[in-house]
């Protein structure tokens, strides 16, 4: 029996309009859609493509454990994505859907490394968050020569401090409960009137708030500080 293909699906920053026409195709024509999500909550990658689901396909719901300690994390990764195994095993192509992009901070990348080497792989880029917040603030990210950086708010203090320094654009990312030490860091380097901040891009509910506004107890996942070059004439 032919074995089926593994697709990676990126479905983008929220707004279902940014899915790519290839990503759509495919889509729609595999037996299987595969999403990330706990139990108790629904799917943002699934909600994103919801409208676009043919109605016959089987979907297999599958979930990451956060993984403080990675060995530990090993046989649980293992364990989410068997099911996915196990229809590529029976000859049945399975999409996964991730949000943005899905080699870019997404949840596929744990995927590839454990079933691209047994499995036919093919991963369809998406519309990844930097550039949708850009997009959404109307602000351009970077000129000429000019260096980009994607810094996790999860880092030291010190080494956000540094990596901000060392750029000339940024984006910060995974800001949740970080969101108070990045917010002093910017203002101890005063790149506060440059940063910006937004939160669920492209959503329906997307909103852009001034940063010294910003209750830092309420941030989302979906949200990110943006720090944009100077203007270059």
């Amino acid at each position: 029996m032919l074995q089926g293909r593994l697709y990676g699906i990126g479905v983008g920053p929220g707004d279902p309009e940014l899915l790519t026409l290839k990503a759509l195709r495919i889509l729609q024509s595999v037996p299987v859609v595969a999403y990330q999500s706990a139990e108790d909550r629904d799917s943002v990658a699934r909600s994103i493509v919801a409208s676009y689901l043919p109605g016959h396909q089987t979907e297999v719901r599958f979930h990451f454990p956060r993984a403080d300690d990675p060995q530990a994390a090993q046989p649980l990764y293992a364990q989410a994505i068997a099911p996915i195994a196990e229809h590529l095993s029976a000859g049945r192509d399975v999409a996964v859907l991730c949000e943005g992009d899905p080699l870019f901070y997404g949840s596929f990348m744990y995927l590839f490394t454990r079933l691209s080497a047994k499995f036919q792989t093919e991963v369809v880029p998406g519309v990844s968050s930097p550039m949708a917040c850009a997009s959404a603030l109307g602000v351009p990210l970077s000129y000429r020569n000019d260096i980009f950086s994607v810094l996790s708010a999860a880092l030291p203090t010190d080494v956000l401090a540094t990596q901000l320094l060392n750029a000339d654009a940024v984006a910060i990312i995974k800001l949740r409960r970080h969101f108070e030490k990045v917010r002093s860091v910017l203002q101890q380097l005063s790149l506060v009137s440059r940063a910006q901040y937004i939160e669920r891009a492209t959503m329906s509910d997307q909103q852009i708030v001034p940063i010294e506004q910003v209750d830092a107890s309420n941030v989302p996942y979906f949200s990110m500080i943006l720090v944009p070059s100077k203007a270059h004439l």
